[in-house]
């Protein structure tokens, strides 16, 4: 099977930037296209139930939080219960369906929870997960304090070039959760340093379009399940289950008439900076700005056109924050890369080692974005 490069070359840089789709486009039908399409299907199964049952979980806790008092909206025991019950509940479900070998990056780790204190927290959890489990029905077992600490510490993987490593941020987005706004349980899989397979469960993402509904649905229809397997393209169904419909990007080919995706919040990405791109490509839209993943399920169904991650220097993209986002859009036809044009590398461990930041758009766009951005950068640079 052919990957699919774009190059060009930018009067900006020395050697041509090179654009690669995070992961190969649908491909055109053929008998080995199916086979890597179908060679996950078990993979693919496990994940989506995973997500689908730590987004109830998560559900569960949010809901409880907003039905709360103003003083325990300051509380953050809420996310931190749903965030390791989440990791809990994921990690738990992969391991029962893959015994032999199981590996798992994630986010959280135990540590804290074994502090003195921490008993509380851990039997909410517990409870939570066993409660999940029991109304899922598929597994016949009760889970102790001890084996959720366990559950939640098989994510100290630290992933690599070799071998399977599954990767979860098991809330992205925590302070959208905590507002009532966006977050995402995010699940992928690297087999030899590639991600092949990404889920993103986003539970208060509008079915339709955000275009037409704004980040909050006025029929309360929401709750959206993305995923996709690497040669299969990428889809989306309710969080409900029911039947799912095959996504694309955006197919704006003006940038005055794309609208882009930034952090919510500003200690995530440069706002001003991504002001200049804006104004450098001629972008009229103002910017949408939503937290976590579900940034990347957006746009894989063409909500808006970019996506611009721009942090503050010095900090580092974790590979559980992009890896089930990259897949999603990449699958749906979108191209994901640094700033420099370089596809993003999973396979160095925990951390994504970048120029700049990322970004993301279709392949129409992207070379008129590469070049607003290296543009941009340089102005920003000389200015200091």
């Amino acid at each position: 099977m052919s990957i699919n490069w774009l190059r060009f070359v930018s009067p900006s840089l020395k050697k041509p930037p090179l654009f690669h789709l995070c992961h190969l486009p649908p491909p055109p039908p053929s008998s080995s296209a199916v086979i890597v399409a179908m060679s996950y299907d078990k993979e693919l199964a496990a994940a989506k139930k995973a997500a689908s049952l730590a987004a109830r979980l998560c559900q569960k806790v949010q809901k409880a939080l907003l039905q709360s008092d103003v003083q325990s909206k300051n509380d953050k025991s809420p996310v931190t219960v749903a965030d390791y019950g989440s990791q809990a509940l994921v990690s738990f479900v992969l391991q029962q369906e893959f015994p032999d070998n199981f590996s798992l990056v994630a986010e959280e780790d135990s540590k804290d929870l074994r502090k003195d204190g921490g008993q509380e927290i851990v039997e909410r959890i517990t409870k939570l997960v066993n409660d999940s489990l029991t109304i899922d029905g598929s597994y016949n077992v009760t889970l102790s304090t001890e084996d959720i600490l366990r559950a939640i510490d098989n994510g100290r993987s630290e992933g690599g070039s070799q071998g399977r490593h599954w990767v979860l941020d098991p809330i992205d987005g925590t302070k959208g959760f905590l507002r009532g706004d966006q977050y995402a349980i995010a699940l992928a899989l690297l087999d030899g340093g590639k991600v092949v397979l990404g889920v993103l469960a986003c539970p208060n993402l509008p079915l339709t379009s955000l275009s037409d509904a704004g980040q909050h649905s006025p029929n309360n229809k929401v709750g959206c399940l993305f995923f996709a397997v690497v040669g299969g393209g990428t889809y989306m169904q309710p969080l409900d289950g029911s039947s799912a419909v095959k996504v694309q990007v955006s197919a704006v080919e003006n940038p005055e008439e794309a609208s882009f995706f930034e952090s919510y919040e500003a200690a995530h990405s440069m706002h001003d900076l991504s002001s200049l791109i804006a104004q450098k490509l001629g972008v009229k839209a103002p910017p949408v700005r939503i937290d976590s993943q579900a940034k990347y399920g957006a746009l894989s169904r063409g909500d808006g056109a970019i996506y611009l991650r721009l942090p503050h220097k010095g900090y580092r993209e974790k590979i559980w924050d992009h890896a089930a986002g990259c897949i999603v859009v990449s699958e749906a036809g979108g191209v994901v890369t640094d700033a420099a044009g370089q596809p993003l590398d999973f396979s160095k461990g925990k951390y994504l080692d970048l120029d700049t930041g990322i970004i993301v758009t279709n392949q129409k766009l992207m070379p008129l974005l590469f070049n607003a951005v290296r543009k941009s950068i340089q102005e920003k640079a000389s200015s200091l």
